[in-house]
């Protein structure tokens, strides 16, 4: 397969440039519709995924060769990277996506753009689904009386409940009367986790414990 660019000319004609932002358009809303699958996403962020290949492809074709307005989108593109909020691994796989199709279809290669838009979402949608680098870790945080030795405290239960375990952060809350105690912890598979919260607080005398998915702050 040969990819060939549609923009052989110096000049720009209206339809090559409909052809070029409109087929960016296209693979954005396609794009953004494989990130909202399975995945919480604002009305926002879905409509920005969607939007942003346009908007880049439009300012690779105002660029055309010229250093000194390329130096200018590069400026922009630095600006919005430092305007904008750190999000997590999957939202910058989005954001990259999206600048690639703009980059591709920009350049006039809009074949090629929509083949790699295909076969990334595709990719994208089996790894998601399947097992792959599944995270069964869980992320436990204990709050204890600022009495109680926290070390080897609940060891025992762990041993019961868990196949891994790692004290990650301990804080004060509560103005320091109360140690707060986060772990990464693996679960037993035969083991019940309500059985496993009530051990714990009939240990940390009935303060609050949860037990939830990795944060995000977690991630790459």
């Amino acid at each position: 397969m040969i990819f060939e660019s549609i923009l052989s000319t110096d000049s720009l004609t209206l339809v090559q440039g409909l052809i070029c932002t409109g087929s960016a358009l296209v693979l954005g809303i396609i794009s953004s519709l494989v990130y909202r699958y399975k995945s919480y996403c604002s009305k926002n962020f879905a409509v920005t995924l969607a939007l942003l290949p346009p908007i880049v492809t439009m300012l690779i074709i105002m660029v055309n060769g010229n250093l000194g307005t390329g130096i200018a989108v590069v400026g922009v593109f630095s600006l919005v990277r430092f305007r904008s909020q750190p999000g997590n691994s999957r939202e910058i796989l989005a954001i990259m996506l999206s600048m690639a199709i703009g980059l591709a279809a920009g350049t006039g290669y809009v074949t090629f753009a929509a083949f790699g838009t295909v076969l990334v979402c595709v990719i994208w949608l089996i790894l998601f689904a399947s097992p792959f680098a599944k995270n069964t870790q869980k992320e436990l945080k204990i709050d204890i009386p600022e009495n109680l030795d926290y070390e080897g405290l609940f060891d025992d239960i762990f041993k019961e409940y868990t196949t891994k375990q790692e004290l990650h952060t301990v804080k004060t809350v509560q103005m320091g009367s109360v140690y707060e105690l986060k772990y990464y912890i693996t679960v037993k598979g035969n083991k019940s986790e309500k059985e496993f919260i009530d051990a714990l607080r009939a240990r940390n005398g009935n303060l609050p414990v949860s037990c939830g998915r990795m944060s995000s702050t977690g991630e790459l």
